[in-house]
């Protein structure tokens, strides 16, 4: 049986944003069950009291408050690295060969990366910018459908409970959705969490991982 709450939380789930908002504790149940009563009473094809739509908000922020509050300690070292491109390219049986012609090139004991992400009909190579014109030269031959610059990267270093918490991912995209930054690439190991941002958003992002790191370190210290 469909109810007042059922379509009340698909609603909001429906709306990233007010889905956030709610979970923070910053929305008026009032104002925003004043807004959803319409969509409801049409979903169900009858009238609801206001109340109702109030108390099944409540009960919903609730929920979400406490999935919200993942138990992971963030302490971390957040490493900053400039200029990065991200090629994007159809797959192909020869892409192989070509991606191992790159890795003999990058100099990672100096720091500098590459990332090849799979797709199952793309392939997706992050590297340093310094590397692209020697990239596009391997990848001559093969479908290059797109090429990101003025990328950097940020990294988080965790322990190895990141593999096993659900939501830690989830925790650390939503911070940055809400400060409405673009991620490009999200790249994972066991205790590396690396997101591939445009440059304008390079301090912003870093301060929001940032404020993630010292008040999850902070509340671990406390308890």
């Amino acid at each position: 049986m469909v109810t007042i709450s059922h379509v009340t939380q698909k609603l909001v789930k429906d709306k990233v944003f007010v889905l956030e908002a709610l979970s923070k504790g910053i929305v008026s149940f009032g104002s925003l069950a004043e807004q959803l009563k319409p969509e409801i009473e049409k979903e169900l094809g009858k009238e609801v009291k206001h109340h109702a739509v109030v108390m099944a908000l409540r009960r919903f922020a609730e929920t979400l408050k406490e999935r919200s509050e993942v138990p992971f300690d963030y302490t971390s070292e957040i490493i900053l690295k400039t200029d990065i491109c991200d090629i994007t390219v159809q797959r192909s049986p020869s892409l192989l060969d070509k991606l191992k012609q790159l890795y003999d090139i990058v100099s990672f004991e100096t720091g500098d990366i590459l990332n090849a992400v799979h797709g199952r009909y793309e392939v997706s190579i992050v590297t340093n910018e310094r590397y692209r014109k020697k990239a596009l030269h391997f990848l001559k031959g093969e479908k290059v459908l797109n090429v990101e610059t003025n990328l950097v990267s940020l990294t988080l270093t965790l322990s190895k409970d990141f593999l096993y918490t659900p939501g830690v991912i989830f925790n650390v995209v939503r911070n940055l959705a809400w400060e409405n930054i673009n991620i490009f690439e999200i790249v994972s190991t066991n205790t590396e969490l690396t997101f591939i941002l445009h440059k304008v958003d390079a301090v912003r992002g870093y301060q929001v991982l940032e404020t993630l790191v010292s008040k999850r370190s902070s509340t671990s210290s406390m308890s």
